[in-house]
């Protein structure tokens, strides 16, 4: 399907639009969607599937594996609380519903005809930027009068490891569309992707092992997250390996050999590169744009302007590889190209969540990047396992609630989350960053008792007076 024929006037049967979207992933299908809905004349141009990473190796499929791991977790906690259960692993169920629920097997067919019938018009091939308002697809131009939106995404970055390129080594797309678990896995990585992949695999048998350069997991969050998780990780039998780097690779028909720079080796049947996201502007013909491509990302402001005649939206922008802030960001472009207006883009309360188990939830600042920024910091802190509700849920209950305040305004800047239900628990958090509730206000709100979300107050509890080292 090239989405050109069959057109009715002219737009589209010269190559003429009104905007042409590069990618669709959910920030390009989004900006796409609302555009064409408003009467615009859109080329919506993927060389992919449409609905991109998310839909298909992303956040939908993977979170189904995330959650056949934690029903495994839950039954292993029945022993000592409920009886007595036998747990048997088994991998098909689960790439079975990721093949016919989550990605019709990797097809795009549905989505497409319903992205159609909202009035874009979809041109499939790998799009290049070749002038002012002028993106290519495999020699067709196509030109837009109002602008072009770039929306292509990230793709795994792969460090230059010796050994390493050649290799079957997997990125998380082959770990998601994986047919069985492997009987042994290194994960080279220790940040979002690397640790939910990490703990899946090992709840259905595989033994891993991760290998995280810095010195703690999950280094964007607070380093009590990346404490918890070790320990939950050791716990599960997970060797988490942090502040060694991978020196070597090898591969011969027995699988990977690993060797890192403490002189230690690690040996198994597959490896997992996981060690973050990247761009190449370049390829797209950014530079054509009055882009740098040389930068690592495309720099917008509060619009999601690029450049004249260029907004961006998504993970391109570098803001974080979250599908809630590629739509937030199609909806602010969109707004902008409609001449619109409404408010510009405001990051101060990006929720991100880490879905292990327990889940680490974030909001906004961290208390080291709170104090980089000046501010007067207070810090609070409550253990969730030491909660009401922690207490009563038993095995499985780890975790915390950590509030970041600005002390001279006394409104929350940061929050962390992290225990059973994390994720939920954010939402009240995310709301008084975003809204900057004063802390006073929020200690006198009433919190439902028993509940994980309760652990809040504690934490507003242990404001007043609690000292914290700046580094912890």
């Amino acid at each position: 399907m090239d989405g050109m024929d069959g057109m009715d006037g002219m737009d589209g049967m010269d190559g003429m639009y009104d905007v042409v979207v590069l990618g669709l992933g959910p920030g390009g299908e989004d900006v796409a969607g609302r555009l064409a809905e408003a009467g615009l004349t859109v080329a919506g141009v993927e060389a992919g599937l449409v609905g991109g990473e998310c839909a298909y190796w992303g956040c939908v499929p993977s979170k189904m594996m995330v959650r056949a791991a934690g029903l495994l977790a839950e039954a292993r906690r029945v022993p000592g609380m409920a009886g007595a259960v036998r747990v048997s692993p088994e991998w098909a169920p689960v790439i079975g519903r990721i093949s016919a629920e989550a990605t019709d097997d990797w097809s795009d067919d549905a989505r497409v005809e319903q992205f159609e019938s909202r009035g874009v018009h979809l041109v499939r091939g790998r799009g290049r930027i070749t002038g002012p308002r002028e993106v290519t697809v495999d020699g067709r131009v196509l030109r837009a009068r109002r602008g072009i939106v770039l929306a292509t995404g990230t793709s795994p970055a792969v460090p230059p490891i010796d050994g390493l390129e050649g290799t079957p080594y997997w990125t998380n797309r082959d770990a998601v569309a994986a047919r069985h678990a492997p009987e042994s896995l290194i994960v080279l990585g220790g940040g979002v992707v690397g640790c939910e992949l990490a703990q899946v695999f090992a709840r259905f048998g595989t033994r891993v092992s991760i290998v995280e350069a810095a010195d703690r997991l999950l280094t964007r969050e607070e380093p009590e997250a990346g404490v918890l998780l070790a320990r939950v990780f050791a716990g599960e039998g997970i060797d988490a390996r942090v502040g060694v780097a991978a020196e070597r690779v090898r591969h011969d028909e027995g699988g990977f050999t690993l060797t890192l720079d403490d002189g230690t080796t690690l040996r198994a049947k597959q490896l997992l590169v996981a060690t973050g996201r990247t761009t190449d502007l370049a390829a797209i013909g950014a530079g054509d744009a009055g882009l740098d491509e040389n930068a690592r990302f495309v720099s917008v402001d509060g619009r999601m302007r690029a450049a004249d005649g260029v907004w961006a939206v998504g993970d391109v922008t570098g803001r974080g590889a979250y599908t809630h802030v590629a739509v937030y960001q199609g909806r602010i472009a969109a707004h902008d190209i409609l001449g619109e207006g409404g408010p510009p883009a405001d990051y101060r309360a990006v929720p991100r969540v880490t879905f292990t188990d327990p889940e680490v939830a974030a909001v906004g600042l961290t208390e080291r990047e709170a104090r980089e920024a000046g501010l007067d910091v207070r810090v609070g802190v409550a253990s969730v396992s030491a909660s009401a509700r922690g207490w009563i849920h038993g095995a499985g209950h780890e975790g915390f609630v950590k509030l970041v305040e600005d002390a001279r305004r006394g409104v929350l800047v940061g929050a962390t989350s992290a225990g059973p239900s994390g994720g939920e628990v954010l939402g009240a958090l995310v709301v008084a960053v975003q809204n900057e509730i004063p802390t006073a206000r929020l200690r006198h709100m009433m919190y439902a008792y028993p509940t994980f979300h309760r652990a809040i107050e504690d934490a507003l509890e242990t404001l007043d007076g609690h000292a914290y080292a700046t580094e912890m």
